[in-house]
Protein backbone atom coordinates (compact mmCIF):
# COMPACT_ATOMS: atom_id res chain seq x y z
CA UNK A 1 0.00 0.00 0.00
CA UNK A 2 1.09 3.35 -0.66
CA UNK A 3 0.14 6.95 -0.08
CA UNK A 4 0.32 9.83 -2.77
CA UNK A 5 0.27 13.52 -2.32
CA UNK A 6 0.48 15.75 -5.44
CA UNK A 7 1.41 19.22 -5.25
CA UNK A 8 2.75 22.59 -7.19
CA UNK A 9 -0.83 22.74 -9.38
CA UNK A 10 -1.60 26.75 -9.79
CA UNK A 11 -2.61 29.29 -12.06
CA UNK A 12 -0.10 29.68 -15.17
CA UNK A 13 -0.12 31.81 -18.61
CA UNK A 14 -0.04 30.33 -21.50
CA UNK A 15 3.77 29.48 -22.76
CA UNK A 16 5.06 29.10 -18.90
CA UNK A 17 5.99 26.27 -16.81
CA UNK A 18 5.66 24.08 -13.72
CA UNK A 19 7.06 21.58 -11.94
CA UNK A 20 4.77 19.45 -10.03
CA UNK A 21 5.89 16.68 -6.99
CA UNK A 22 4.02 13.84 -6.43
CA UNK A 23 5.89 12.35 -2.74
CA UNK A 24 5.00 8.69 -1.43
CA UNK A 25 4.35 7.08 1.73
CA UNK A 26 6.84 4.81 0.93
CA UNK A 27 9.89 3.59 -0.81
CA UNK A 28 9.03 3.74 -4.74
CA UNK A 29 12.12 2.05 -5.47
CA UNK A 30 10.41 -1.02 -6.33
CA UNK A 31 6.88 -0.18 -7.55
CA UNK A 32 6.43 -1.12 -10.98
CA UNK A 33 5.77 2.04 -12.56
CA UNK A 34 4.50 5.96 -11.49
CA UNK A 35 2.49 7.82 -13.35
CA UNK A 36 0.79 11.38 -13.79
CA UNK A 37 -2.36 11.47 -15.38
CA UNK A 38 -4.76 14.67 -15.72
CA UNK A 39 -8.65 14.94 -15.96
CA UNK A 40 -11.01 17.83 -17.08
CA UNK A 41 -14.76 17.33 -16.43
CA UNK A 42 -16.90 15.39 -18.83
CA UNK A 43 -13.58 13.52 -19.96
CA UNK A 44 -11.71 10.67 -19.11
CA UNK A 45 -8.36 10.75 -17.47
CA UNK A 46 -5.67 10.49 -19.48
CA UNK A 47 -2.19 9.29 -19.04
CA UNK A 48 0.21 11.99 -19.41
CA UNK A 49 3.42 10.55 -18.63
CA UNK A 50 5.01 7.42 -17.12
CA UNK A 51 8.28 6.10 -15.27
CA UNK A 52 9.79 2.66 -14.95
CA UNK A 53 11.41 1.29 -12.14
CA UNK A 54 13.99 1.06 -14.27
CA UNK A 55 13.70 4.58 -15.18
CA UNK A 56 11.92 4.18 -19.00
CA UNK A 57 9.47 7.21 -19.74
CA UNK A 58 6.40 7.53 -22.07
CA UNK A 59 4.39 10.34 -22.78
CA UNK A 60 1.18 11.17 -24.64
CA UNK A 61 1.76 12.21 -27.97
CA UNK A 62 -0.02 15.99 -26.69
CA UNK A 63 3.22 16.06 -24.47
CA UNK A 64 6.16 15.05 -25.69
CA UNK A 65 8.78 17.63 -25.70
CA UNK A 66 7.01 20.10 -23.54
CA UNK A 67 6.94 17.44 -20.58
CA UNK A 68 9.43 15.81 -18.92
CA UNK A 69 8.75 13.10 -15.73
CA UNK A 70 11.20 11.96 -13.46
CA UNK A 71 11.93 9.95 -10.37
CA UNK A 72 13.66 10.46 -6.70
CA UNK A 73 14.11 7.45 -5.44
CA UNK A 74 15.56 9.06 -2.20
CA UNK A 75 12.62 11.35 -1.56
CA UNK A 76 9.82 8.80 -2.54
CA UNK A 77 9.12 11.77 -5.36
CA UNK A 78 8.34 11.67 -8.69
CA UNK A 79 8.08 14.70 -10.09
CA UNK A 80 6.25 16.19 -14.00
CA UNK A 81 8.58 19.10 -15.70
CA UNK A 82 6.00 20.60 -17.86
CA UNK A 83 7.08 23.34 -19.93
CA UNK A 84 5.93 25.59 -22.68
CA UNK A 85 2.45 25.39 -21.31
CA UNK A 86 -0.93 25.20 -23.32
CA UNK A 87 -4.29 26.45 -22.26
CA UNK A 88 -5.63 22.42 -23.11
CA UNK A 89 -3.39 21.48 -20.51
CA UNK A 90 -5.43 22.59 -17.84
CA UNK A 91 -7.24 20.12 -15.83
CA UNK A 92 -6.29 17.73 -12.13
CA UNK A 93 -3.05 16.30 -12.34
CA UNK A 94 -3.15 12.95 -10.29
CA UNK A 95 -0.20 11.07 -9.47
CA UNK A 96 -0.58 6.81 -9.79
CA UNK A 97 1.49 4.10 -8.32
CA UNK A 98 1.02 0.77 -9.73
CA UNK A 99 1.47 -2.13 -7.22
CA UNK A 100 -0.28 -5.15 -7.28
CA UNK A 101 -3.31 -2.03 -6.79
CA UNK A 102 -3.53 1.05 -8.52
CA UNK A 103 -3.31 4.01 -5.66
CA UNK A 104 -4.20 7.48 -6.77
CA UNK A 105 -3.31 11.20 -4.97
CA UNK A 106 -6.01 13.78 -4.65
CA UNK A 107 -5.16 15.49 -7.73
CA UNK A 108 -3.31 18.94 -7.98
CA UNK A 109 -5.13 21.94 -10.39
CA UNK A 110 -3.28 23.17 -12.97
CA UNK A 111 -4.43 26.29 -15.23
CA UNK A 112 -3.00 27.67 -17.96
CA UNK A 113 -4.29 30.97 -19.05
CA UNK A 114 -4.65 32.14 -22.89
Amino acid sequence: QVQLAESGGRLVQAGGSLRLSCVASRSIFSINAMCWYRQVPGKQRELVAAITGGGTTSYADSVKGRFTISRDNAKNTVYLQMNSLKPEDTGVYYCNAQLAYSYWGQGTQVTVSS
